[in-house]
């Protein structure tokens, strides 16, 4: 029996570990998760879905107020203003770049994998008329050009993977203009944990999020110092609000159980996705993982 269960675990690595982020890689790893539908997600995310950790005003228990006043922070940290030039890598599903457009008049390019997020944020762009601002891109992080002003990555760089940490970075630099500035927000493991963790298979990277691979701030750090000549010039702990943002999640999950079946999600699929948000509440709770806003700035930013 030890190595009947040896060999699953060997062959479930395997598996993990053939779901390379490679450019082709990674837009099937990201169908497997966000091709889930819109309509599935619309069920419990905030109406400007944003699929991320908001960050709660103090004495706020309301998740949509959170979740903007999460974008107000960000583009308060990257001093944006309206003759920015904004890239972001990872659209989700349009709220940031809608948000920085609409309340900073800022142009910005935003890049994604997914189609099903490409089509929606498409149409909410031209729903609210924001199409000589707004630029969507149907194209990997790598594949990106050009020198901006600003850029921002919410909660992408899970998706990266271990051995293209390096890679990601040296993009972000190479996009940002000499005195350009970054917030990237990132979902984190502890530094004691990060080598076990990235060598075994978790429930989250067999089930959930195949390829994703959750980096330390060591791991940050040493990317920007090998590959960038960016400095990490901030840092915002929102741990707590993540966990606060999963249990309000959950909730609203369970408040549209019917609206799932009739999706055609079976009982399997909703006790695999409570878990899913307990799993990751309970990880937040107990700081095992953690969620941080880091920003970052190039050699000849100075302050407004």
């Amino acid at each position: 029996k030890h190595k009947q269960n040896w060999f699953i675990k060997a062959g479930v690595k395997l598996a993990h570990a053939a779901r390379k982020n490679s450019v082709s890689g990674s837009r099937e790893n990201i169908a497997a998760h966000y091709d889930l539908g819109n309509e599935f997600f619309s069920l419990f995310l905030d109406p400007s879905l944003m699929y991320s950790s908001a960050v709660y005003p103090k004495g706020s228990d309301n998740l949509a107020e959170a979740s903007q006043h999460k974008l107000k922070l960000i583009c308060e940290d990257l001093e944006l203003k309206p003759t920015d030039h904004l890239v972001e890598i990872g659209t989700g599903w349009g709220g940031m770049a809608i948000y920085a457009a609409e309340n900073y008049g800022c142009n910005v390019t935003t890049t994604t994998i997914s189609k099903e997020q490409l089509d929606y944020a498409r149409a909410e762009v031209e729903r609210r008329g924001l199409q000589d601002k707004v630029t969507l891109l149907f194209e990997d992080y790598r594949n990106l050009s050009g020198q901006f002003d600003k850029l921002v990555s919410i909660e992408m760089i899970e998706a990266v993977g271990h051995e293209y940490f390096d890679t990601y970075f040296g993009c972000v630099s190479s996009l940002l203009k000499p005195n350009g500035k970054a917030v990237i927000q990132a979902i984190t493991i502890n530094e004691q944990r990060y080598e076990d963790y990235r060598k075994s298979v978790d429930f989250i990277k067999r089930y959930i999020f195949p390829g994703g691979c959750l980096p330390s701030l060591n791991i940050i750090s040493g990317a920007l110092t090998r590959t960038t000549d960016m400095q990490i010039i901030d840092l915002r702990d929102i741990a707590i609000d993540y966990a606060k943002t999963l249990k309000h999640w959950h909730e609203a999950f369970m408040a549209e159980l019917d609206a799932v079946k009739s999706l055609g999600f079976d009982e399997k699929f909703i006790r695999m996705w409570r878990f899913y948000l307990s799993y990751c509440e309970g990880g937040f709770r107990e700081r095992i993982i953690g969620t941080y806003q880091i920003t970052m700035a190039k050699p000849y930013y100075r302050p407004l």
